[in-house]
């Protein structure tokens, strides 16, 4: 009998079933995942429209709070990002997540603008249309500085 030798420690990959594999516990994944095997996985998500831009747009009465908070801006080189979002508010209704980087509001670009900025723009706005997308690398290399 030949001994298997390798990286996934004497394991075939090819030789694994789905239903071998653990859910959340990513220890008991093969160190590489090849693409016929990812498809069945369900630790694996194939699905990259939730890093798609999209629009959100919300109507703020006088007065009302966003129903969601922001981080960063140009002093962090990394953009603005939702960091909190108030459950059951309009925002939360609408989409917004943390980790959403806000790539722009009402036609302004949120890339490179100042966090006292993109707050007063944000405050004094009745209509919010905001473009923005889930980007949760860059929102945890955000979350490490310690620029709000």
């Amino acid at each position: 009998m030949q001994e298997k030798l390798g990286i996934f420690g004497g394991v075939d990959p090819y030789e694994l079933a789905p239903s071998s594999w653990i859910n959340d516990d990513l220890e008991s994944l093969p160190s590489i995942m090849y693409p016929d095997m990812r498809v069945h996985h369900p630790n694996y998500n194939n699905e990259l429209t939730q890093f798609l831009p999209r629009t959100v747009v919300l109507k703020k009465p006088p007065g009302a709070q966003l129903g969601f908070n922001i981080r960063g801006g140009k002093a962090s080189q990394l953009g603005i990002f939702i960091s909190k979002v108030v459950p059951d508010s309009d925002a939360h209704r609408a989409g917004l997540q943390e980790g959403d980087q806000v790539l722009s509001v009402n036609e302004v670009d949120f890339q490179d603008i100042e966090h006292s900025r993109a707050v007063e723009i944000l405050k004094t706005a009745r209509e919010i249309m905001m473009r923005v997308r889930f980007f949760p690398y860059n929102y945890q290399r955000q979350k490490e500085r310690t620029v709000h």
